[in-house]
């Protein structure tokens, strides 16, 4: 087999397998192990990708069609498209193995399993494509599935939630249109390798700036960076939890890969002023997350709003822009990734068990006395977001604090720093109202509810990662030394 298929089967088996499930709708526990099985085959497609491109130290093009970039449409496998991917795969595939396990009557819609195998299409796309347009056109995908899951959601909020990230969206879009058209009418091209070349050669055509802008904005509103956070606090909590599992944990993770991307590759001459931006809404979206997630009344809801400040830790280390600071990004991405997923999934769990399914605290007070096992889970995780060791948020926290005092960043390390204890306060909160706090005895909690095997092996790979982050800070720093030259991605796609 040719080793350029393996950028093309981790796009092309989810859709593939989608198309296959919708045929199979009338069957639904036939359509759900095909749906999983597909997942796990389209994962371990994307980790054999990874270890090619890491082991041979060259990335992986597919032309479409056989047409040479910058006229065709080429998919690239380098180090950081390949290792985001396998994040975002390996969530996925965890969303639906607690899929499988859940009680929402949504999972149980012939539509669930193919529309969420086109959510991992999405997603995969996104990161592994080479052409602008087409990252609009994966984008565009995962927005479309993205609703759709939400809208059918056991929660009565779940169509508005769903209207909202549609339409907040597709300003989005709009904006990304407009910054592809302004960088087609100046170079001629929306490959991204032809792309770099042409603005590092010339940066002056006066739609430069403004396609810039209109790509950070993008960005910022795929990871709901505040300020344009205001959809994903109440998209998240009425999403099924599968889905916002998903949702809160690595399609978020889109607006940090295209952070990279455009620091490192597309607007190298401008990076400074973008990483400026990124270090002050970073800092300031850290404080107003962990406030925002102590203040709220809902589980689900703190978890989201918890997003809004790790993300925050990530924009200011690509920010901070060093090697170190840039690895530190990588490793926390993929441990907030896990982790906010687990959290998510046990929140889940728990509400599973309310006489009426909710995660709103008033509901679920008390509740985790019947779920040690859960509890015990929560609270690793919570120590992980917490950047207690051994899991894995400790190394990455570590990194970034390290990345900080070597950039000499004191203003914002020291605020950051601060805000890292808000993630205690709201964590341990949540664990003594849920797990502490006696179980009201007119309340009778289900006996049967979620099944906790996802959120398990997802805080399970993220102590094993802290215990031996080797391989991962490993993987963290071939990355960066790959982006530090973005020359060899132009070559690896034009050629030459």
């Amino acid at each position: 087999m040719p080793t350029d298929i393996l950028v093309l089967l981790p796009v092309l088996v989810p859709p593939t397998a989608a198309a296959v499930a919708v045929l199979l709708r009338s069957h639904r526990r036939v359509q759900a192990a095909w749906a999983f099985g597909a997942m796990l085959t389209s994962f371990v497609c994307s980790s054999l990708l990874l270890w090619t491109v890491w082991s041979n130290g060259r990335p992986i093009v597919y032309q479409l069609g056989n047409w040479p970039a910058p006229f065709g449409i080429s998919l690239v496998g380098d180090l950081l498209s390949a290792t985001m991917a396998v994040m975002c795969q390996l969530v996925l595939a965890g969303g639906f193995l607690y899929a499988l396990g859940c009680r929402d009557q949504c999972a149980q819609y012939p539509a669930f399993y193919p529309l969420f195998l086109m959510l991992a299409t999405g997603l995969t796309g996104a990161m592994l494509t080479g052409d602008l347009f087409n990252l609009f056109v994966f984008a565009e995908l995962l927005v479309f599935s993205g609703a759709a899951l939400t809208a059918v959601s056991d929660d009565k909020f779940g169509t508005e939630a769903a209207y909202k990230y549609f339409y907040i969206s597709f300003v989005a879009s709009i904006a990304l249109l407009l910054a592809s058209g302004s960088l087609y009418v100046s170079y001629g091209t929306l490959n991204l390798a032809d792309l770099a070349q042409r603005i590092a050669a010339d940066p002056s055509p006066p739609l430069v700036l403004p396609a810039m802008v209109l790509l950070i904005i993008f960005f910022m509103v795929k990871g709901a960076v505040m300020p344009f956070h205001f959809w994903q606090p109440d998209f998240h909590t009425a999403a099924p939890t599968p889905v916002h599992a998903v949702l809160s944990s690595v399609v978020v993770k889109l607006g940090i890969y295209g952070f990279l991307r455009m620091t490192t590759l597309l607007f190298v001459e401008q990076a400074e002023t973008i990483r400026a931006v990124l270090v002050v809404v970073g800092a300031v979206g850290v404080w107003f997350g962990g406030l925002g997630a102590v203040g709220t009344y809902d589980a689900k809801r703190m978890l989201a709003y918890s997003t809004l400040g790790q993300l925050g830790f990530i924009l200011v280390a690509i920010g901070w822009g060093t090697p170190l600071a840039l690895a530190a990004a990588i490793v926390y991405a993929f441990n907030h990734s896990l982790l906010k997923a687990a959290m998510l999934m046990l929140a889940g769990s728990v509400a599973s068990r309310a006489p009426v399914k909710t995660a709103a605290f008033a509901a679920i007070t008390g509740l985790g006395k019947k779920l040690p096992l859960a509890g015990v889970l929560f609270l690793l995780g919570g120590m992980g977001l917490a950047g207690i060791p051994p899991l894995n948020g400790f190394v990455g926290k570590l990194m970034l604090f390290s990345s900080g005092v070597e950039a000499q960043a004191y203003l914002p390390l020291a605020a950051i720093g601060l805000a890292g204890i808000v993630t205690l306060v709201y964590v341990f909160r949540a664990f003594q109202r849920i797990w502490w706090t006696p179980l009201p005895e007119d309340v009778k909690p289900k006996p049967y509810g979620d099944r906790l095997i996802a959120p398990a092996l997802l805080i399970a790979l993220s102590l094993a990662l802290g215990i031996w982050a080797e391989p991962l800070i490993n993987l963290a720093q071939a990355t960066v030394a790959w982006m530090a030259t973005p020359e060899w991605y132009v070559r690896a796609v034009l050629g030459g």
